[in-house]
C-alpha cells in the first residue's frame, strides 16, 4: 500500500494545489498574487514530485513498469513523461492568461483551479492501466474543458462553442464508452494488460476476430477520433476554438489533444496493440483525411483564432503520421509522435499567447485587420508570433521543423520496409506542410507588410506574459537546433510502451 501511495503521489500532489487555489482564493478573495503564487509554486512541486517517483519507481532510464493498486495505476518512462508535458502546458497557460482576464472582468482563481483539475484526469490517462479508470481519467479531463470553454459567460460565442463541445463531446464520451464495454464484453478483462494477453492469444490462434470485438474497435476509435479532433469528427472545434476565451482556446489546442493522445497510446498501443494491423488502415485514413481538410479550410480563413483551429486540426493528422509509422513497425514513429506533442504544445501556446496578448483591450478581434502593422505597434510581439508562426509551418531551426521531420521520415522507413501506403503517407503529409505555409505566412505579411488600420498606442503587457513568451520562444528554437537530449527522453518513454 505504500509503494502504491507513492506511485500516485504526482496526481494527489497535483489534486492538493487545484484544492490549495480555491482556499486561497475563500482566505483573500480577488487577489492575483497569492493564487499566481500557490498555483505555480504548486505545479513546480508537482514536476519535481513526477520526477522523483519517475527515478524511483520506473528506474533512471524509465522503462520500468511498475503496477501500482492492483494493476489500475502504472508508472514508467511514459506516464513521467506525459505528466511533465501537462504540467507545463498548464504553467503557461496560467501565466499567459491573467492580462487577458482581468480586462474583461473574469475571476484567475477559478480559472486556475479548473485547470489544475483538468490536467488531474490528463495525469490519470497518462498512468491508467485499466479501461475503467481510463473512462473515468477521460471525463476527469474533458469536463472541466466545457467549464473553461463557457467561462466567458455574457459574450454569447463562448456560450455556444461551450454548448457544442459539451454535446458533440458528450456523444463522444458515449460511443467511447460502448467501445469499452464491446472489448470487455470480447477479452473478460478491463485490465489493460489482461487485454492485451487476450487479443495477443486471439490473433496467435489464427480465426477471425469476434463480431463484439470489431465492433468494439469501432466505437473505441470514433470515440477517440472526436477528442483528437481528426476529420470527419471535427465539428466541434472551430466553434469552441474561436468563442472561448483566448487563454482558453491555446489550453483546449493543446492539453486535451495531447491527452487524448495519451490514450491513445495506452489503449491502442498498450491494450489494442495486438491489432495494430487491423487499425493502422484506419489511422492511415483518418491521417490523410485530417491533415488535407485542416490545412485547405484554414486558407479561407481570415480570423486568426479560426484559423489556429483549422491548424490545430491538421497538426493532429501529421501526429496521426507517427501513430501510423508506429503501427507499421518504427519505434521511431512513436518516438516522432511524443516529440511532436512536446513541440506543439510550446509553440501553439505561445501564438496563442501573442493573440491574447493583442486582445488585452477588450473588444479587440482576433480578425487579420487586427494585425496589420503589429511589426510597428509592437515589433517584439510581432517577431515572437513570427517565430511562432514559423515553427508551426515547419521551417528550420525551430522545434516544429524537427517534429515534422522526425515523423515523417519514420513513415518513409516503414514505406520502405514494405508499407506502401505508410510511405504514400509521408508524401501527403510534406504536401500538406507546404500548403499549410500559405496561410500562416500570411500573418507574418500582414503585421510586417501592411499598415495598420488605426492608430492604436501599443499595450503595456506584464511581466509574466513576457517571461512566459520568452520561455515558449527560448523552447522552440532550442528543441529544433539541440534536439539531442530531449530525444534522448523521448526514446526511454517510447520503450517504455512501445519496446
Amino acid at each position: 500500500m505504500p509503494n502504491d501511495i507513492l506511485a500516485l503521489g504526482p496526481f494527489i500532489a497535483a489534486v492538493s494545489v487545484a484544492i490549495a487555489v480555491l482556499l486561497v482564493d475563500i482566505a483573500v478573495p480577488g487577489r492575483r498574487g497569492p493564487v499566481l503564487v500557490v498555483s505555480l509554486g504548486g505545479l513546480a512541486l508537482v514536476a519535481a514530485l513526477t520526477l522523483t517517483t519517475g527515478q524511483a519507481v520506473a528506474g533512471g532510464d524509465g522503462t520500468l513498469r511498475v503496477l501500482a493498486f492492483g494493476g489500475a495505476y502504472v508508472v514508467d518512462g511514459l506516464t513521467t513523461f506525459l505528466d511533465l508535458i501537462f504540467v507545463g502546458i498548464v504553467a503557461f497557460t496560467i501565466v499567459f492568461a491573467p492580462d487577458y482576464l482581468e480586462a474583461r472582468g473574469l475571476p484567475l482563481a477559478e480559472f486556475a483551479m479548473v485547470l489544475l483539475f483538468a490536467m488531474t484526469g490528463a495525469m490519470l490517462i497518462s498512468g491508467a492501466g485499466d479501461l475503467l479508470v481510463l473512462f473515468v481519467a477521460l471525463e476527469l479531463m474533458v469536463l472541466p474543458g466545457y467549464m473553461l470553454a463557457g467561462y466567458h459567460k455574457s459574450d454569447g460565442y463562448s456560450t455556444e462553442g461551450a454548448i457544442k463541445y459539451f454535446l458533440l463531446g458528450s456523444f463522444s464520451s458515449a460511443i467511447f464508452l460502448f467501445g469499452l464495454a464491446f472489448t470487455w464484453g470480447a477479452t473478460g478483462t478491463t485490465s489493460i494488460e489482461g487485454v492485451s494477453g487476450a487479443l495477443a492469444a486471439a490473433v496467435a490462434g489464427g480465426g477471425a476476430l469476434a463480431p463484439a470485438l470489431v465492433l468494439g474497435l469501432g466505437f473505441l476509435t470514433t470515440g477517440v477520433a472526436f477528442k483528437i479532433a481528426a476529420v470527419p469528427f471535427h465539428y466541434w472545434t472551430p466553434d469552441a476554438y474561436q468563442g472561448s476565451p483566448t487563454p482558453v482556446t491555446g489550453y483546449l489546442s493543446v492539453g486535451p489533444k495531447v491527452g487524448a493522445f495519451a490514450l491513445i497510446l495506452r489503449l491502442f498501443v498498450d491494450a489494442l496493440g495486438p491489432l495494430r494491423v487491423d487499425w493502422l488502415q484506419v489511422v492511415i485514413i483518418l491521417a490523410v483525411f485530417t491533415m488535407t481538410l485542416g490545412n485547405l479550410v484554414a486558407l479561407t480563413q481570415s480570423n486568426v483564432k479560426r484559423m489556429l483551429a483549422y491548424s490545430s486540426i491538421a497538426h493532429t493528422g501529421y501526429m496521426l503520421v507517427g501513430l501510423a509509422a508506429f503501427a507499421a513497425g518504427r519505434i521511431e514513429g512513436l518516438e516522432g509522435l511524443l516529440y511532436y506533442g512536446a513541440a506543439y504544445s510550446v509553440m501553439n501556446l505561445g501564438a496563442f499567447a501573442v493573440v491574447a496578448a493583442i486582445q488585452r483591450r477588450a473588444g479587440v478581434t482576433s480578425g487579420l485587420d487586427t494585425f496589420a502593422g503589429l511589426g510597428r505597434r509592437e515589433p517584439w510581439l510581432a517577431i515572437l508570433m513570427t517565430l511562432f508562426l514559423l515553427s508551426l509551418t515547419g521551417i528550420p531551426p525551430t522545434a516544429g521543423f524537427f517534429a515534422k521531420a522526425y515523423v515523417i521520415l519514420a513513415a518513409v522507413q516503414a514505406g520502405n520496409a514494405g508499407y506502401t501506403a505508410v510511405g504514400i503517407l509521408a508524401v501527403i503529409a510534406v504536401i500538406n506542410a507546404a500548403a499549410a505555409a500559405f496561410y500562416y505566412l500570411r500573418v507574418v505579411v500582414y503585421m510586417f507588410m501592411r499598415e495598420p488600420r488605426s492608430e492604436d498606442a501599443a499595450m503595456a503587457h506584464g511581466r509574466l506574459m513576457w517571461g512566459g513568451l520568452v520561455v515558449a520562444s527560448v523552447l522552440t528554437v532550442v528543441l529544433g537546433l539541440i534536439p539531442g537530449p530531449f530525444l534522448d527522453i523521448v526514446g526511454r518513454a517510447a520503450r517504455a510502451i512501445g519496446g
